[in-house]
């Protein structure tokens, strides 16, 4: 979420930098909802102000023995008060209001993120390893391969869940847990992680902390009972400093899962029916990374040097990318996307996406910290 002091100081710039997100200008918008909020606030504090003033002269009344004075005080309080409560319940709409227009913009790209509509506008960073182009015969796609040794099994997953799943046997499913287990161990001994057992199921708050509610309520599974599956464990990884005030001394938190992530794909018909590209449900590693203002930037660069090193341990062909202002997601500031050579389709596709949020996702969540000595957040 943004700032509304920051859109105030200079809105044109927010609108530019917001147009190269896709989205219309609209700092005006914002600073007229603004505006309203600081008037209902303060209307409140006008009448509050008149109904203290009053109620002290209610006693300087009686104390004159002027019964008739006081009545008449009282009866202004009581009129006050009513008052009181439609400006707080005005306020409280107008506070509403902006924090809705504000929760529905995306987060500003820095200044070297490359302008761009979509995924043409992507940048190439750096290659690693051999990824020649081959005759496509030569090489089978990833589930031709895995449903030939009868270790991928897609007909036996859509018997039970439908469409967009798959079951792993034996050998297969031995190397995803492996795998797992291999990345979890490497990011916890060798880059300083905390590894984390999660839950799966959260609540509305916290897939708003992290920006997926409410404008993507419709790529997530949500639950009967109002539960929400995890899409990706930054959700829950994230959301361990809401509503916290962390030392600043502590910082940065380095976290890991390995989880379980559930995404609906709703935007994804027709695209990669066949495999496990865009599955409803899958195994990920996730890093998070909590950082202060001044170091967040580094850390991307940081986490991204993680990632790399899994993939350079296991000797996959990849190259690195840096995603322009309309590929980004919506809470990115700025975003690399890790994208391996698969030789069954002669091409490159992501793997990993790592992502600087600033402080879009800390305002969602009211997630602050505090140097020692400071009273300030």
């Amino acid at each position: 979420m943004h700032d509304i002091n920051a859109i105030r100081q200079d809105p044109d710039a927010f609108d530019a930098a917001l147009k190269t997100r896709g989205s219309a200008a609209c700092a005006a918008d914002m600073l007229a909802l603004d505006d309203k909020r600081r008037a209902a606030i303060g209307a409140a504090q006008d009448l509050q102000t008149k109904r203290n003033e009053a109620s002290k002269k209610i006693g300087q009344a009686k104390g004159q023995g002027d019964e008739a004075e006081a009545q008449r005080l009282m009866d202004e309080v009581a009129g006050l008060k009513d008052d009181l409560q439609a400006a707080e319940e005005a306020e409280r709409q107008a506070a509403a209001a902006l924090t809705e227009a504000l929760a529905a913009l995306p987060n500003l790209p820095l200044a070297d993120v490359p302008v761009g509509e979509d995924e043409n506008a992507n940048v190439e960073l750096r290659r690693y390893g051999d990824a020649k182009p081959s005759a496509r015969e030569s090489n089978a796609e990833h589930f031709e391969i895995g449903e030939a040794l009868g270790m991928m099994d897609f007909e036996a997953a859509a018997a039970l869940s439908g469409s967009r799943f798959v079951l792993l046997r034996d050998g297969l499913a031995r190397l995803e847990r492996a795998l797992g287990n291999f990345m979890i161990d490497l990011h916890i001994n060798e880059f300083g992680y905390r590894e984390m057992a999660l839950p799966v199921l959260v609540r509305d708050d916290a897939v708003y902390g992290t920006g997926q509610l409410p404008k993507f309520a419709e790529d997530l599974f949500r639950t009967e009972n109002g539960y929400w599956l995890t899409p990706t464990a930054e959700v829950t990884l994230t959301n361990l400093v809401r509503e916290q005030i962390t030392d600043a001394a502590d910082l940065p938190l380095r976290l890991t899962a390995l989880t379980q992530c559930f995404r609906s794909e709703a935007g994804a018909a027709g695209r990669d029916t066949r495999g496990m590209i865009r599955q409803h449900q899958f195994t990920k590693v996730e890093l998070v990374s909590i950082t202060d203002a001044e170091n967040g930037e580094a850390e991307l660069e940081r986490k991204t040097q993680c990632a790399e090193h899994v993939l350079q341990k296991l000797e996959l062909p990849y190259r690195v990318m840096q995603l322009c202002t309309g590929d980004m997601g919506f809470g990115a500031r700025k975003t690399y996307d890790l994208e391996v050579w698969l030789p069954g389709q002669n091409a490159y596709r992501e793997i990993s996406s790592i992502s600087y949020c600033g402080d879009f996702q800390g305002r969602r969540m009211n997630a602050r910290y505090r140097h020692e000595g400071e009273k300030q957040t």
